[in-house]
């Protein structure tokens, strides 16, 4: 088991992400791309002291850059959490 600072990286604060929390109760968090749904309930579970009913994954791609000379690279490839929290339940992000 990872500790949960190794766990979770940010908080993602963007209009997709405020709309998900005001009508649905859930955040979005950029993880650890070797994360998985366990490790990620327990990890804001302990550090917000929140129940969690749900977590979804989805996993990025670098994007491409320099990519018309032959020496392109990518940035680094990522992994977004979205965490359902349990009725009644919220996070303070003040």
């Amino acid at each position: 088991m990872k500790d949960i600072f190794q766990v979770i990286d940010t908080i993602q604060l963007s209009e997709k992400a405020t709309i998900l929390r005001e009508t649905n109760n859930e955040y979005v968090f950029k993880v650890n791309p070797n994360a998985n749904k366990v490790e990620i309930r327990n990890a804001v579970e302990k550090l917000f002291g929140k129940k969690v009913e749900s977590v979804r994954t989805a996993n990025y791609q670098g994007k491409k850059k320099r990519e018309r000379r032959a020496d392109f690279g990518r940035t680094k490839k990522w992994k977004k959490a979205y965490v359902r929290l349990k009725d009644g339940e919220e996070i303070d992000l003040v």
